[in-house]
């Protein structure tokens, strides 16, 4: 085995943004795993072919616990006590008990129940934009869906729904310029949590989050802090890998017309629709950071113990060696196995919401709307300036 010192990325930072799959590309063909240092000044490993990232996401000495990194090796983003404490930092079996405690709210079953609901909120909000004959599908439909349909499932009022948005966008995509505006919207998060969970135990209803506070007082199974923070996380997760999944869609089937042609004659092929993608262009680029508990080889290289490790999802889902011509789009693609939602026991536990409602949201779109095509030069559209989160900032459409 090889130790790869630190050395310049074969691609800049800024060529991972304006063209991440081509800089992916790059990175699979000059190695397994590079050592680079990251735009915070600390050295990062990114790891981006396929079969490395899925044996690495299954692997349980590369932790997600952050008390494994190297002290000064890792910096990321400070957290509350109230808002840290979530399955994004936890290894089992901390993270077993806590995931075991909230699965249920989403598996396969229990998420179909939800097809009415969410094919209502659907059409009431393309009932809203229908007359205008345009939108911005980003703003007006792919945001507010997943957002009413979480809110609804946890038990948030309409009136106490505050611009989630907002505070996903400073927590996601902070403006180094306006640090204190990230601290104003943590600040804002726990705040707001604090007054929900209060209500529900003065007013238990029948929803996620009353449940969750029951089994914080009844069966002291959760902590305050896990309690908020898993909260927070189903809240946070729920909408920011769908309205991304729903809007890169839209995009990829204009981008594809000979692909939206097909899906409009033959709208069974929805389910294998929605896998091709978020393989094609998921949500979510890298996986959660993880930390070597012991020197480990990946694709033949030593990654010493406590660095910080970055597995390239974006990456691995465009790799050759597992996915024919990867750079297609491909509706009626056979080749499964995308990464885009992980893999292992960290796999996207809202995996099953997301998938319905972008579902219900691309059909009832294309049903409702045959005429839809982009408001403005393909070249104008602008994808947020996140290496963490793969969306658009507006989707302006005609229709």
């Amino acid at each position: 085995m090889q130790t790869t010192p630190d050395r310049t990325s074969p691609v800049p930072p800024a060529e991972l943004l304006g063209d991440p799959y081509g800089s992916y590309a790059l990175l699979r063909q000059d190695g397994p795993a590079h050592r680079i240092t990251g735009p915070d000044g600390l050295p990062v490993w990114l790891v981006s072919r396929y079969a490395d990232v899925r044996q690495a996401l299954a692997d349980p000495r590369l932790s997600l616990d952050k008390s494994h990194s190297l002290p000064g090796n890792y910096r990321g983003f400070a957290l509350p006590a109230a808002l840290d404490a979530n399955l994004l930092n936890m290894d089992p079996p901390d993270h077993t008990r806590i995931r075991r405690l909230v699965s249920q709210a989403f598996t396969p079953r229990r998420v179909e129940r939800l097809r009415e609901p969410v094919q209502r909120i659907a059409d009431q909000l393309l009932d809203a934009v229908a007359p205008l004959g345009r939108a911005d599908l980003i703003a007006d439909y792919a945001a507010p869906l997943p957002i009413t349909v979480i809110c609804d499932l946890l038990g948030v009022p309409p009136e106490d729904r505050r611009d989630f948005r907002a505070w996903t966008d400073e927590l996601v995509t902070p403006d180094r310029a306006r640090p204190e505006a990230a601290k104003a919207a943590v600040a804002a998060i726990v705040g707001f949590f604090a007054q929900l969970i209060a209500r529900k135990r003065a007013e238990p209803a029948d929803d996620l989050l009353s449940a969750l506070v029951a089994v914080r007082d009844q069966e002291d199974r959760l902590t305050e802090d896990e309690l908020t923070s898993l909260a927070f996380l189903i809240l946070f997760a729920a909408y920011e890998n769908t309205v991304h999944l729903i809007g890169n869609a839209v995009l990829a089937l204009l981008d594809h017309p000979e692909q939206l042609v097909a899906l409009r004659a033959e709208p069974a092929l929805i389910g294998s629709a929605i896998e091709e993608f978020a393989r094609y262009d998921g949500p979510a680029p890298l996986a959660i950071r993880r930390f070597p508990v012991e020197d480990l080889a990946i694709g033949g290289v030593t990654v010493p113990a406590g660095e910080t490790v970055l597995l390239v999802l974006g990456s691995a889902n465009r790799d050759p060696q597992q996915f024919t011509e990867p750079d297609r789009l491909d509706l009626s693609r056979t080749e499964s196995g995308h990464l885009a939602l992980g893999h292992g026991i960290h796999y996207c536990l809202g995996a099953p919401l997301a998938r319905l409602e972008t579902e219900i949201a691309l059909a009832t779109l294309l049903r409702r709307f045959p005429a839809l095509a982009l408001d403005v030069p393909r070249d104008e559209l602008r994808h947020r300036p996140s290496l963490r989160a793969r969306g658009l900032l507006a989707l302006p459409v005609r229709y």
